[in-house]
């Protein structure tokens, strides 16, 4: 079907359009991507293709000049005020806006002068020739969002008056429900955008499709993926057909997958204007109707030359590309469409030095935050990566200006796997790490064990232990295991000790210069809060060691759910004890119903205002000043130095308090619950002791020894993050000092725009440099992040993202997600899907639904009835904090936030690892 009789097509010579044309007109072959807002993203795509040489169907656009013209009468102007202040969520109020729209452009018409451009325009293509009248908007085809098909397409359009018409509908689909809505979302100002037309030779396709320069599902860069179908390339846009697709394998030329559709929908020109819709049987969609197997409707040559097309406008771009391509009944091949791929993930901002494939794990992910890092965030992680790089005798460049420990990607950190998957002592003992922390990642690191990429080339534990004895031998860790299972007291006291020695090495002098605190910043981060890991870290390791030392003694004795018993209430953990103070605030809050009547219902910004200006009931003034003195160094995301501590934006607690007074005090209070957790924890203990003893008095010495470690340290697991956390606040409050200085001298606009520039940037700044333009810059960059949902765990350095590719992605059957089982118990309940926790509000009961969890999220534990995380493992942050409340919890559940919706009623097990409900998986939040 690659060729069939010819017909008159489109031929290769552009057209000049003259006066009175050129007033709003301008030939494709003219349009270049600088012309974006007089021209829309259509037309700027389709004159590069042809400035570029690449096979472009001539025509011409009409500009946006043009429909500005048109509705100069200010009619508009009301509606669009109204969409300024319309909230995104309320679907009927913009439908609503959308319609008054769109019958104020329809009603303009085209102005007498512009109908008489169009006019000579289409005229000099040709009598009556048949194009395609192809909306192109301003907001359009863009890096970040394509919009396609937002706007209309009329096919086959033949005559002055019919073009006319469609031009006319064309400017009104500027206006259709759901361009409004694409636009709303993505934060796009409607009175900013304007439509253009094209208007082009049609081509009466006898084979048309799509094809992706990189494919969309898995990432990979090196992959061409084209859709195919007979007929005009609608029916494959518009989803209308089942097409042939095809993918090939650009770097070595050779098709890696050819799937045949069943073609049976072809959408056809018609003879005077307009398209015909064919359907037919899947018999009569064969070429050979004798074969029992249908036929590709492309040849192997064919789909080769469309794949070095695709590369080709690839090249052009520096992109990936999606391209809509069709081929006439002469078998001559034409681009009828170029956008970016909008939703690939980001590549990493630098290339490894050592060649071949490489696997890089989320760091930002691995830590529970979805967001982007601002310049400032990444640049502390920097420091702080360095030092432990120097430290465990890695050559490390000036943290500063050298080349990064990390790489980055989409503005979040991550680590180059690729030297764990190829040691045999990496691949042992990582995944099983994960297995506890995060463990969707582990089981995609060991789905890359039989990738031959990564075949293991480091068999034994040398190189590791070159760079791990250095940090326990500077660290004294064996020390600190010795004196952990021998004197724990002796132990406790040292961590205890470490912690006051580490917060004081964070004071700066008050006197100290801009410059000077800098320095302090380099200092903190670059020297300080590493320390605290290795010295405290091998105590909760430890502390999950005995326990898995239990779990081998007692074998069938000791189940799961036990054993998650003795590790429930635990003692010494600094996030606990930090929700269990906020709760105790509200207690004490609710101990006064006057203050209470003065603070029930209201929103958390009226509350934070009558906080700072003292004015909340003399409890709760008190109470949160106490509490922000205690722990306002926290925050959400809050290993990114640019976001703001409690103590900075108290918003989020003050909301979590309001949303506490609401509920009656009761026997099921979280501190309640919390002491009931450590007595059956205790019980547990004393079972555990009984069943060794039945073996040996000494197993049950070591048993009680065991637990009794378990139960000091374990809860220990937060304190390295927790002092980290202090030093990146003292980090932070030094810098909004210099960023306070910066704005005053007009060199940023405001303080808080430090945290957009980086250290060295911060230094030029206080120079003299005037870097407001790079702070927007970065601004809009970093808001633009934010509205990314799919953050993947691992990506490789072809782009290719293993759990989006075919068995990657653990589902289970319709109705079932799959996770890892977190904390145990049953629960059913509505579900509340929240992105992020400042602000949220959760009904008692409900079951969070997030992407992660960090400290900043667990006052919401309090309240919940169950658990559910995209991310994370049995021993993940969040894991271990329901497990403390005894809230049913299941992690590491794939698309979790996209495949239930907030209302749905569902039932977490967290003993079986799975979430389900009757329609799960049906919609989008």
């Amino acid at each position: 079907m690659d060729s069939q009789q010819p017909r008159e097509q489109p031929h290769d010579s552009g057209k000049r359009f003259g006066a009175p044309a050129g007033l709003f007109i301008l030939d494709i072959a003219d349009v270049r991507a600088p012309m974006l807002p007089d021209v829309g993203g259509k037309a700027a795509n389709l004159g590069e293709l042809a400035s570029a040489g690449l096979p472009v169907p001539p025509g011409f656009c009409l500009m946006t000049d043009a429909y500005r013209h048109a509705l100069s009468g200010g009619g508009l102007q009301m509606v669009l005020s109204s969409l300024a202040e319309a909230d995104a969520s309320d679907l009927d109020q913009l439908n609503g806006l959308a319609a008054q729209a769109r019958s104020l452009v329809l009603d303009a018409g085209i102005p007498a002068e512009v109908a008489q451009a169009l006019r000579s325009a289409y005229e000099q293509l040709g009598e009556n020739v048949p194009v395609a009248v192809r909306s192109s908007a301003t907001a359009e085809d863009l890096a970040f969002a394509s919009f396609a098909g937002q706007q209309d397409t009329y096919l086959n359009v033949v005559g002055v008056d019919s073009v006319q018409d469609a031009v006319s509908r064309c400017w009104a689909s500027l206006w259709t429900d759901r361009a409004v809505t694409y636009r709303t979302i993505n934060g796009i100002d409607h009175a900013s955008v304007a439509l253009a037309v094209v208007v082009q030779e049609m081509v009466d396709s006898a084979t048309a499709g799509v094809m992706f320069t990189a494919n969309p599902v898995t990432g990979n860069r090196y992959e061409t993926v084209i859709d195919a179908s007979p007929g005009l390339g609608e029916a494959v846009v518009s989803g209308a057909v089942n097409p042939d697709q095809y993918v090939v394998d650009v770097r070595r030329g050779v098709i890696v997958k050819k799937t045949v559709g069943d073609r049976l929908v072809e959408i056809r020109s018609t003879p005077g204007g307009g398209t015909e819709r064919i359907e037919r049987s899947p018999e009569a969609s064969r070429q050979q109707p004798r074969d029992p197997s249908p036929q590709p409707c492309l040849s192997d040559s064919r789909i080769l030359a469309l794949a070095r097309l695709g590369r080709k406008v690839q090249d052009h771009y520096g992109a990936p590309q999606d391209t809509e391509w069709a081929i006439d009944d002469a078998g001559k091949l034409w681009l009828t469409q170029a956008r970016p791929i909008t939703t690939l993930y980001p590549l990493t901002t630098r290339t490894p030095s050592a060649p071949g494939e490489h696997a890089f794990l989320n760091f930002s992910l691995a830590q529970g935050l979805t967001r982007p890092l601002t310049p400032m965030g990444l640049a502390g992680i920097r420091l702080i990566a360095s030092c432990v790089a120097r430290t465990a005798a890695f050559d490390v460049p000036d943290p500063r200006s050298g080349p990064s420990p990390y790489y980055e990607a989409g503005q979040r950190i991550f680590f180059d796997l690729t030297a764990v998957l190829r040691s045999r002592i990496g691949r042992t003992i990582v995944p099983r790490v994960f297995d506890v922390m995060e463990a969707r990642s582990a089981a995609l690191m060991r789905g890359l064990f039989d990738d031959p990429r990564f075949t293991v080339t480091t068999k034994t534990p040398l190189k590791l232990f070159r760079h791990v004895a250095p940090v326990a031998a500077k660290y004294r860790v064996p020390e600190s295991l010795f004196r952990g299972l021998f004197r724990p007291d002796s132990a406790m006291k040292r961590v205890g000790r470490l912690s006051s020695e580490l917060h004081s090495t964070f004071a700066v002098p008050s006197e100290s210069t801009a410059h000077q605190r800098l320095g302090h910043v380099q200092r903190i981060l670059g020297e300080e809060v590493f320390a605290t890991v290795p010295q405290v870290l091998p105590l909760p390791a430890l502390g999950f060691a005995m326990l898995a030392l239990v779990r081998r003694i007692l074998g069938e004795q000791a189940s799961y759910d036990e054993l998650q018993t003795v590790i429930r209430g635990l003692p010494n953990n600094v996030t606990t004890e930090m929700d269990l103070a906020l709760w105790q605030l509200a207690s004490q809050i609710r101990e006064d119903p006057d203050a209470v009547a003065s603070m029930a219902g209201k929103p958390a910004a009226e509350l934070v205002q009558q906080y700072r200006d003292g004015n909340l009931p003399p409890v709760a003034q008190s109470g949160v000043e106490s509490f922000l003195g205690a722990f306002g160094h926290r925050a959400v995301a809050e290993i990114d130095l640019g976001m703001p501590r409690w103590s900075d934006e108290p918003t989020h607690i003050l909301g979590v308090v309001a949303n506490y007074l609401r509920l009656g005090a009761g026997a099921d209070s979280p501190d309640q619950q919390f002491e009931k957790a450590a007595r059956e924890a205790d019980d547990q203990v004393a079972r555990f002791v009984a069943r060794a003893r039945a073996k040996s008095p000494a197993h049950a010495v070591v048993v009680r020894t065991a637990l009794d470690r378990t139960r000091r340290f374990a809860g220990l697991r937060e304190l390295p993050k927790y002092n980290l956390v202090l030093g990146l606040a003292a980090a932070r409050e030094q810098l909004v000092l210099v960023g306070s200085q910066l704005a005053a001298s007009g060199r940023i606009a405001q303080a808080e725009d430090i945290f957009f520039l980086d250290l060295d940037e911060a230094e030029t700044a206080l120079a003299g440099d005037d870097l407001r333009g790079v702070v927007a810059e970065r601004r809009a960059s970093y808001e633009q992040e934010l509205r990314r949902r799919h953050i993947p765990r691992v990506l490789l350095s072809d782009g290719t993202e293993p759990e989006a590719t075919p068995g990657g992605n653990g589902q289970q059957r319709p109705g079932t997600l799959s996770g890892s089982p977190a904390s145990s118990g049953r629960v059913t309940a509505p579900a509340r899907v929240i992105m992020d926790p400042v602000g949220a509000h959760l009904e008692p009961g409900e079951i969070l639904v997030a992407p992660s969890t960090d400290p900043g999220w667990t006052p919401l534990f309090l309240t919940a009835g169950g658990l559910v995380m995209e991310m994370g493992g049995p021993n993940s942050h969040g894991a271990v904090v329901a497990r403390e409340y005894g809230i049913p919890a299941v992690v590491g559940v794939p698309d979790a936030t996209s495949r239930i919706i907030t209302g749905q009623r569902v039932t977490v097990d967290g003993a079986a690892g799975t979430v389900s409900t009757e329609n799960v998986g049906g919609g989008m939040t």
